[in-house]
């Protein structure tokens, strides 16, 4: 996720509609100069769409039972996360929830998004719930085939038949995630606009979230602004990419505070950063992904601090797990990061 360029080859799509002053058009206020939010939430997976990438997290969270993915749930809103961004509910031409749009993942648990979502209502999580992949997540077409689309829109209605009773499904994620080569695609547009317009009057109340990368060639001028306000979303979460070695926590505030202006004077989508911390083992998009030192971590949250509502990360999930957990998903080195946050906000209370 930077979502892995969170797909470099996936160059799309959209959006048209959201409610204005449904959100803050400043920043929450800091604590002091140069404050530093904590992390409000994180993505969250049933299984990572690159085997390789998650080679130290996948086998586990397949085996996880109801118990372990409520244990999971548990862990993260304990450390103080407040959001999770279910990034796929259909992933490699199978589903992770009843339907016959796809064949069922073969899972320990027989339906991971009610054990997940049931958990969420207990410890007071929100839920933004993607709505893909319905069809060849690494194919830029993926937005426009018609065929997916079709499926998609098909997944939406009946992800909110099934799980829109739950308190905890807060929102939608539109995960197939648009490249900003300067500007949004039309085609970007078009796809999160359709998608936005059965979600509000499916779940009219639910917030709608994206996550595009490209941050540091973003042109936040007028041309921006006005793609902002065609865009039908809640929330923009902007990828810092300093996972994926794109960007460096030193170059981060500038490509925000400029973010930040066009979304001021837009006046309809907050502005949310999305910070990677995880490193790459070996070579970028090849090799397993690990926990980023949380030295580098801090930077990258205080970089962005001043210019964001809020702080998502990708992910919890595979960077950090709590010593002893009983859903433990990851490398041995996640417990360290998990120490380190958790030790850092706690010094802060």
């Amino acid at each position: 996720m930077s979502k892995l360029d969170r797909r470099d080859f996936l160059y799309a799509m959209g959006a048209g509609g959201a409610l204005l002053g449904a959100f803050p058009k400043t920043a929450e206020p800091s604590t002091g100069p140069g404050a530093i939010k904590p992390i409000s939430g994180s993505w969250f997976e049933f299984q990572h769409h690159a085997t390789v990438e998650g080679v130290d997290w996948n086998p586990q969270c397949a085996d996880f039972t109801s118990a372990q993915w409520d244990a999971k749930v548990k862990e993260i809103a304990d450390v103080g996360m407040e959001y999770l961004v279910l990034m796929a509910t259909a992933l490699y031409y199978r589903a992770f929830f009843p339907t016959g749009i796809f064949a069922p993942w073969h899972l320990a648990c027989a339906d991971p998004m009610e054990a997940v979502l049931t958990a969420a209502d207990k410890y007071g999580v929100k839920f933004f719930i993607g709505g893909g992949f319905y069809g060849d997540w690494a194919s830029p077409k993926i937005v426009s085939d018609p065929v997916a689309a079709r499926k998609r829109l098909q997944a939406i209605d009946q992800l909110a038949q099934l799980y829109g009773h739950h308190k905890s499904f807060y929102g939608w994620y539109w995960p197939n995630e648009a490249f900003i080569d300067r500007y949004y695609s039309d085609e970007f547009i078009d796809y999160v606009n359709t998608c936005s317009r059965l979600a509000r009057r499916l779940t009219p109340r639910a917030r709608i979230l994206i996550a595009p990368y490209g941050t540091r060639v973003a042109v936040p001028d007028d041309k921006y602004v006005k793609q902002l306000e065609s865009l039908d979303v809640d929330i923009i979460a902007y990828q810092d990419e300093v996972g994926v070695q794109k960007s460096t926590p030193d170059e981060t505030p500038k490509f925000y505070e400029g973010l930040r202006k066009a979304h001021d004077r837009a006046r309809r989508a907050a502005i949310w950063a999305d910070v990677e911390i995880f490193r790459f083992q070996g070579a970028v998009y090849k090799s397993a992904l690990l926990p980023a030192p949380f030295s580098r971590v801090l930077r990258q949250l205080k970089a962005v601090s001043p210019w964001v509502d809020k702080i998502l990360v990708y992910q919890y999930q595979g960077m950090m797990n709590k010593p002893g957990s009983a859903a433990f998903c990851g490398s041995p080195a996640s417990t360290k990061l998990y120490t380190a946050y958790v030790d850092w906000r706690s010094s802060r209370k």
